[in-house]
């Protein structure tokens, strides 16, 4: 992709799920920011919980040990909501929507040892990975593929998608 294709990304509408090849959101798809991951709980209530995550180019995936609470929740309703932010100055914000699939496996979920090694580095990755693969673990394989996406860098795409000198006037009469 060229730099004026990367411009012409930057320029889609919020929503567009091809958005995730602007570069704001390349860099927060490989950084070892947290994904928040929004979705509604079994009492009704709504839940953010903050995961590791693995890119795989096509899917968001995250990973949970069996028995966790969200595994029955995300199975009952699906449609979720996720955010991978910089907390910089500007601060970077990449926006995904989608249904997450629910997949049981038996050991370690492989996108988990892809995020822990990204997250820790080879080494401590490893280790963190070896603590808990025992026989009998088992995890649930959570993949999100993104139907919606937005991207905010505070500079060229702003919340609401207004122009930079009218999210400089909000607030004002």
């Amino acid at each position: 992709m060229t730099i004026n294709d990367r411009e012409d990304v930057m320029a889609l509408p919020q929503g567009d799920v091809r958005l995730l090849e602007s570069d704001v959101a390349l860099r927060l798809l490989a950084s070892r920011e947290l994904a928040r991951l929004a979705y509604v709980a079994a009492d009704g209530t709504p839940r953010v919980f903050p995961m590791l995550f693995h890119w795989t180019g096509t899917e968001m995936v995250l990973s949970t040990f069996a028995g966790a609470r969200k595994i029955a929740a995300l199975r009952a309703r699906p449609d979720v909501a996720i955010t991978v932010d910089a907390a910089s100055t500007p601060p970077e914000v990449l926006l995904i929507r989608g249904r997450a699939s629910v997949t049981d496996v038996e050991g370690i979920v492989p996108e988990y040892v892809l995020a822990q090694h990204r997250y820790a580095g080879a080494e401590q990755g490893a280790a963190n990975v070896a603590a808990v693969d025992r026989p009998g673990t088992r995890m649930a394989r959570i993949a999100v593929r993104p139907a919606w996406v937005g991207v905010l860098d505070f500079q060229t795409r702003l919340p609401g998608g207004v122009a930079a000198e009218d999210f400089e006037r909000r607030g004002r009469s």
